[in-house]
């Protein structure tokens, strides 16, 4: 690896609409446990991981940001900055975001640009790829990675391979780049061994991206440049200024450099790459069984073949099908054929344009202190499922519509209530009024678990206000 140490840029968007049911707006396939053990998030963090490496940098959005910051505590890692984009702009901007803070510290710094959703099933192929590519960085050249292609993808981008470098391994320029071909023209590509995919990942200096951005989109500069120059830390985090990022174009990194400059290199590489853009993609990462079908969670089949089948709650039983993908959440399910699996995002537009809330967010949703999951709702009530990590606390609030009763089933909590101050333990209870200020802390160190039933003329989460937060949140 090169003596010259990289900074990793991970970013962290998406809408979450492409493995819905499973992926949703408030936590998409970056933070869900899809390859591995792990989240993909975590996986992309552990890739990063050594001496050839500094703590990376993170762009991600205002909703996601406690989701990353609990990504890092819980494999134990340490990050530079996570810095809050206020509205999306795509990647060319998030990126020059990240650069313009590297270039006032050191100009020649290599960012290693990755998303955070991606699969790579050999790391050592991968450190071996950026070995390569940090060489052609360091010669002010601007390095995407191709992807030795497996078959003819039609969902992919390629990339033309040209000349090979000089004394770099597997480094060429780029003759062009191609936007997603038909399945005839994907076959061609395979059979001329000129193309590559186009992963999406990169890496340069940051001066060297500045330099050309600025040639070819001097606004988007100084829109990032501003938008830094204004930005503020909050807590752990560092806000761009909202105003001057959303005077930046919003344009893929791809659009405004790669295809235009004329110091873009590919290094080639094979290294079990996957941008996990659908359920069928998935599918391809699981292990068969000798009917071809991946499966996962509670699952039941008969005479059934070539599908993909997940269930995160119910039992799924499948009968007689085949080439299909099911997949179950506890309030949505999902059944396409294979061939059709990434038309789900007419489903997540569906949902959207008739404000329901199953594309936005699961029944269980994740908060800094830890989560809550919906267990059962109707005319007046909700009941929820609340488990607070040890040590954590929520926020001292009060609520103009609702009362809430409160069961603990698990652990220890500490309960502000008014004036009053308890500690309840399993099978011990205490009763909320409308109004009262009141304060949930589990100051134990196993998980505390309890039951809230809320009752009221108006039952919402914008119900709550704030006095005291330790996440400095005000709603």
């Amino acid at each position: 690896m090169t003596s010259r140490k990289l900074i990793p840029v991970i970013l962290s968007g998406g809408a979450g609409t492409r493995l819905w049911p499973l992926s949703r707006r408030l936590r998409p396939k970056q933070f869900l446990e899809l390859a591995s053990s792990r989240s993909l998030f975590a996986d992309t963090l552990a890739r990063v991981r050594g001496d050839q490496f500094v703590d990376p940098i993170i762009i991600c959005n205002e909703d996601h940001r406690f989701l990353v910051a609990e990504e890092f505590r819980q494999i134990e890692m340490d990050f530079q900055s996570i810095v809050l984009e206020p509205v999306a702009r795509n990647t060319a901007p998030a990126i020059a975001a990240a650069a313009t803070r590297i270039a006032a510290e050191d100009p020649d710094a290599l960012m290693l640009v990755l998303p955070s959703d991606h699969v790579i099933g050999n790391v050592s192929a991968f450190h071996h790829a950026v070995e390569n590519a940090a060489k052609a960085a360091k010669n002010n050249s601007l390095v995407t990675f191709g992807i030795d292609p497996t078959g003819p993808e039609t969902g992919y981008g390629y990339i033309q391979t040209g000349a090979s470098l000089e004394n770099l391994p597997d480094c060429s320029k780029i003759s062009r780049f191609v936007e997603k071909p038909d399945a005839a023209t994907a076959s061609s590509y395979l059979t001329s061994g000129d193309y590559v995919w186009n992963s999406g990942m990169f890496l340069f200096s940051a001066e060297a991206y500045l330099q050309e951005l600025e040639r070819f989109h001097p606004e988007m500069v100084l829109a990032c440049k501003e938008a830094v120059e204004g930005g503020e830390t909050d807590l752990t985090f560092f806000r761009l200024n909202a105003e001057a990022f959303a005077n930046s174009p919003s344009i893929s990194v791809d659009y405004a450099v790669m295809e235009k400059t004329e110091r873009a290199v590919v290094v080639r590489a094979d290294m079990g790459w996957s941008d996990v853009g659908a359920w069928s993609a998935l599918s391809e990462l699981g292990t068969p069984d000798d009917a071809g079908n991946v499966t996962g969670g509670d699952v039941l089949l008969h005479d059934t073949q070539n599908s993909y089948v997940r269930s995160e709650r119910p039992l799924v039983a499948a009968v007689g099908v085949e080439d299909l993908v099911i997949v179950a959440t506890d309030d949505a399910v999902l059944v396409a054929p294979k061939d059709r699996a990434q038309d789900v995002r007419y489903i997540v537009e569906r949902l959207r344009a008739s404000e329901r809330s199953e594309h936005e967010s699961h029944t269980r949703v994740y908060r800094p202190w830890g989560h809550y999951q919906n267990l059962d709702h109707g005319p007046g009530f909700l009941v929820k499922q609340i488990v607070v990590k040890p040590g954590a606390k929520l926020s001292l609030q009060y609520h103009h519509h609702r009362a809430e009763h409160w069961v603990v089933v698990e652990g220890e909590a500490r309960v502000t209530n008014g004036d009053e101050t308890l500690i309840l333990k399993s099978n011990q209870s205490t009763y909320i009024p409308v109004g009262a200020r009141h304060r949930l802390e589990n100051p134990s160190t196993e998980p505390l678990r309890l039951i809230e039933v809320q009752s009221g003329d108006y039952i919402g989460e914008d119900d709550i206000v704030r006095l005291e937060d330790d996440f400095g949140r005000s709603k």
